[in-house]
């Protein structure tokens, strides 16, 4: 007995090559219709189309090097408007696209690095004024607000930020001890525009405190008749007790210290000390 043959596969066959053959058709009659679809989109301003179908067009490839050129076109128009209007992070991945591809010219490289620098800029700008949030809002455009080694703009900022702001603390915790140069110290470390104005308040109470000893002295001195009078340069004294205490010395190491160097000697009456020579 014969085995009966199906005829279903073979017709199954034959309807996928037909879909296929009419997908490749579809797709080669669209391809042709994109340019004049893009070159439209892009004369109207519709950039958003354009884009689209510069994408379309780069995907298919059949048409040579018109894709590339046409894309590169489009990217150039819609980063300079997202530019504009604020949107940086999107502008900069297009202009970079386009800087990237074979539609590029020097003048896109110019301005991809003039968009870079602006924002640098800006955040720095922002950071100088105080707005540590807002500065790295901006480097955010960049991907420079941060990184896995630490070694991002942002991250910079974040540390200098983080360093002045514990050697306020610092100065108030010494201030609070009436420990008058370490505080002087921490605050002559302090570098940031920002937080130098906000520690006027403290610099004023160790300007004051500093006075007071400096007036003990003078007491002192009256109350020996001129007996223990100074003639150790109190401006080479202070700097140079600065400079020990910021070596490392606590204020009565460096205050002994400096009054040596200078060729004096530490004087006590009572509860206060002078530097005399």
């Amino acid at each position: 007995m014969a085995i009966r043959r199906h005829r279903l596969p073979r017709f199954w066959l034959v309807i996928t090559l037909g879909l296929v053959a009419g997908g490749v058709g579809a797709a080669y009659w669209w391809e042709k219709q994109l340019p004049n679809q893009l070159e439209r989109a892009a004369q109207a301003g519709r950039l958003d189309d354009c884009l689209r179908f510069s994408e379309q067009l780069a995907a298919l490839r059949w048409l040579g090097g018109k894709a590339p050129m046409e894309q590169g076109r489009c990217r150039r128009l819609k980063a300079t408007e997202l530019w504009r209007q604020g949107q940086w992070a999107e502008a900069l991945r297009l202009q970079l696209q386009l800087v990237n591809s074979g539609a590029s010219s020097a003048g896109d490289q110019r301005l991809l690095v003039a968009w870079q620098q602006e924002l640098e800029a800006r955040a720095l700008q922002l950071y100088a004024q105080g707005d540590l949030s807002g500065a790295l809002k901006v480097l955010a455009n960049l991907h420079a607000d941060r990184n896995a080694e630490g070694t991002a703009l942002g991250d910079n900022l974040r540390e200098s930020w983080n360093r002045n702001k514990l050697q306020k603390e610092r100065a108030v915790a010494l201030i609070a001890q009436q420990r008058w140069w370490e505080a002087l110290d921490a605050l002559n470390r302090i570098d940031h525009p920002w937080w130098k104005r906000h520690t006027q308040a403290q610099r004023q109470q160790v300007t004051k405190g500093i006075e007071g000893l400096r007036s003990a002295d003078e007491r002192q001195h009256n109350s020996h008749g001129g007996e223990l009078e100074s003639n150790v340069p109190a401006d080479q004294l202070d700097a140079l007790v600065n400079q020990k205490i910021a070596q490392g010395m606590d204020d009565w190491k460096a205050f002994t210290s400096a009054c040596r160097d200078l060729g004096g000697k530490v004087v006590e009456a009572g509860p206060e000390s002078a530097c005399r020579r």
